[in-house]
């Protein structure tokens, strides 16, 4: 393993995706009104750039104008839950089509898109010596 003198990563301070201009009504729509993210005003300076802003526990998610948008279709957040039954109710609810896959030892998973097709993937804990989903 390298190391690089002086720097380490230690954590992740937010998430972007991309979003087409003029859909934060639908963003909030999604990220607050079913994910339960909480709305969070951007910064005076970032206002004219469009997008929008949320934060759910410790995670921040950021929403930003791309003029030339295509959505990350295999790319993704992958959301740490609790209750993720729960969770996937209130998806399909509100029409949003849930992907199942393969299932990682130690936890459920599901994959969703976000109205502008952005790929999303929620887990939840089966096993609670799994600390992620990565570790095998």
């Amino acid at each position: 393993m390298s190391s690089h003198p002086g720097a380490t990563i230690v954590s992740i301070d937010h998430i972007q995706l991309a979003m087409p201009a003029g859909e934060e009504e639908a963003a909030e729509r999604f990220y607050a009104g079913v994910l339960g993210f909480t709305p969070r005003p951007k910064p005076d300076y970032l206002q004219g750039r469009g997008g929008c802003w949320f934060r759910s526990n410790d995670v921040d998610l950021h929403l930003g104008v791309d003029a030339k948008f295509t959505p990350a279709t295999k790319a993704h957040p992958a959301f740490l839950t609790e209750n993720l039954a729960a969770l996937e109710a209130s998806l399909k609810a509100a029409g949003v089509e849930i992907v199942l896959d393969t299932q990682l030892p130690g936890f459920e998973r599901f994959y969703c898109s976000d109205p502008f097709g952005n790929r999303l993937e929620f887990l939840e804990r089966t096993d609670p010596s799994r600390r992620r989903a990565s570790d095998d």
